[in-house]
């Protein structure tokens, strides 16, 4: 443990920081699940509704700087283009 009174703000900060983003990514990760179950039932009225919830979480996330844009864009698109796959 740190002994200057700064270094040990710093690790407290990051500690509520890292479990902060951990349980934002675990709630994105949770939600891409729901919309690769529906697809892999083939249903897709539940792939579709599961599809704007995990929209909504990966964005919140992106905008938390949680992930990059790029990365919740891509991750948006693969799971967008996946539900459109469905017939």
């Amino acid at each position: 443990m740190a002994n200057i009174k700064s270094a040990k703000k710093r690790i407290l900060v990051n500690r509520t920081k890292a479990d902060r983003n951990k349980a934002i990514r675990s709630r994105v990760k949770t939600s891409i699940k729901k919309v690769e179950a529906a697809i892999s039932a083939k249903d897709k009225a539940a792939a579709q509704a599961a599809l704007t919830a995990a929209t909504s979480e990966i964005n919140k996330a992106a905008s938390k700087g949680v992930y990059h844009k790029n990365n919740a864009s891509r991750k948006i698109s693969r799971l967008s283009l996946a539900v459109n796959k469905l017939a």
